[in-house]
């Protein structure tokens, strides 16, 4: 009994590798329309933690340095 979708005939190796080829090009090609936008979220968001690092430090700073007085004897 035949196998659906192969019209009686055995399915060959360069049936497979077309098969496979397809479907790889497709993932590639959703890969790269989807890099762009990738890159801009990933930049974004480390920028953003750059940013909250920096602030964090600087309030830490502020609140443990010391005031120092200098007098003349």
């Amino acid at each position: 009994m035949p196998r659906p979708g192969t019209n009686g005939q055995r399915i060959t190796r360069e049936d497979l590798q077309a098969a496979y080829s397809q479907v790889v090009g497709e993932g590639e090609a959703t890969a790269r329309a989807a890099a762009p936008r990738a890159l801009a979220v990933a930049g974004a968001v480390g920028m953003a933690l750059v940013t909250l690092a920096f602030l964090a430090g600087r309030r830490r700073g502020r609140s443990r340095s010391a005031v120092v007085e200098i007098r003349r004897l």
